[in-house]
């Protein structure tokens, strides 16, 4: 049976998720507040985990960044204000999808379905490492490594770099690209895109790559460019 952490301060929200992930057949744990939350994830190792922004103690940000230390699991952000430099934050320090306070239940459930499905696409794939030139890409392990170096990178960060390089020289559209690391049922715009890819330039442009560069084709989108015959 699945397991799903609902980490929230607003106990008439938990409530609520509570009883539709368990109709849902999921094994449900609530966190009250950040520091909760993380015990929760270190106990049980959740499949995925539904974490409220605005928390006592520890907001959801921070949650976040402590559990993509050591975990890959699945996140989906909550937020009450819906901006976008908030929807942006939680996207690129590993989230896997957000949603808006007010919101409907079913389609929390809808979110949490979707994402599992695309972890369980994934997970069918088999092992995945790709080498290019001084690049070298494990997405079993989530690491990526330039000159022996490690690169740090986030969870969608490594994911849009493995989708260019493994494609080399293939122009792929901020659109395509949202579909195909977001899915079809993400709420968001192609700026998602073009902030992730600013953000993974930025970190790769902090170690030498003269054979191979993400290029911007404009007017269409990127692509991963190899210069090495």
């Amino acid at each position: 049976m699945p397991t799903v952490l609902i980490a929230d301060d607003n106990k008439q929200i938990t409530s609520i998720l509570e009883e539709y992930a368990k109709k849902e057949g999921f094994t449900t744990h609530i966190a009250l507040d950040g520091p909760e939350a993380l015990r929760l994830f270190d106990s049980f190792r959740p499949d995925i985990i539904l974490l409220d922004v605005m928390m006592p103690k520890m907001d959801g940000f921070e949650v976040c960044r402590e559990i993509r230390k050591t975990s890959n699991v699945p996140i989906i952000m909550i937020t009450a204000r819906g901006e976008d430099f908030e929807k942006i934050m939680g996207l690129d320090i590993g989230a896997d999808d957000y949603i808006v306070k007010p919101f409907s239940p079913g389609e929390v459930m809808a979110r949490v379905r979707a994402v599992l499905r695309r972890m369980a696409r994934k997970d069918e794939e088999g092992k995945q490492f790709y080498a290019y030139d001084n690049l070298q890409i494990d997405l079993d392990s989530y690491l990526v490594t330039i000159n022996g170096q490690n690169v740090s990178l986030t969870k969608k960060e490594l994911e849009l770099l493995w989708t260019l390089a493994t494609n080399e020289n293939k122009v792929f559209s901020r659109e395509n690209l949202l579909n195909t690391l977001w899915g079809y049922d993400y709420f968001g715009d192609s700026r998602t895109v073009d902030s992730h890819i600013k953000r993974l330039r930025a970190k790769l442009d902090e170690f030498e790559h003269d054979g191979w560069e993400i290029k911007t084709i404009w007017g269409v989108g990127y692509k991963f460019e190899g210069k090495v015959s």
